[in-house]
């Protein structure tokens, strides 16, 4: 198994863990694999979900972006309560999982295609 794959397992076992669902596995590989090095690198992988100007990076460069969304209002409170359902405590938000949550979140999966 490749350490990409690794990665993947790891991730779909942190979505059933902390969000109680299985993934679409095909999905969040294709999430993950748009992630590119970033997984591998121990601070790009995770999202700080206590600042701000991170959880500004992800609205910016992920949902506008990556997804093609426009800026709503309804964008920073779900990237929050995504935030705070992974678990404030939990300091391993890994960021494939939180993108692949606001892309279904935000039914944007076409992204991907």
């Amino acid at each position: 198994m490749s350490k990409r794959d690794e990665l993947i397992a790891l991730y779909a076992a942190d979505i059933k863990e902390k969000f109680g669902e299985d993934p679409d596995m095909d999905l969040l590989t294709k999430v993950t694999v748009g992630l590119g090095p970033a997984i591998y690198n121990l601070d790009a992988s995770k999202v700080s979900g206590t600042a701000e100007k991170e959880l500004e990076t992800v609205k910016n460069n992920y949902l506008i972006k990556k997804l093609g969304m426009t800026e709503r209002a309804d964008m920073m409170p779900a990237i929050i309560n995504l935030v705070e359902k992974y678990g404030t405590s939990n300091r391993n938000k890994y960021r494939a999982v939180v993108y692949y949550m606001l892309c279904r979140q935000f039914d944007r999966a076409s992204a991907y295609q």
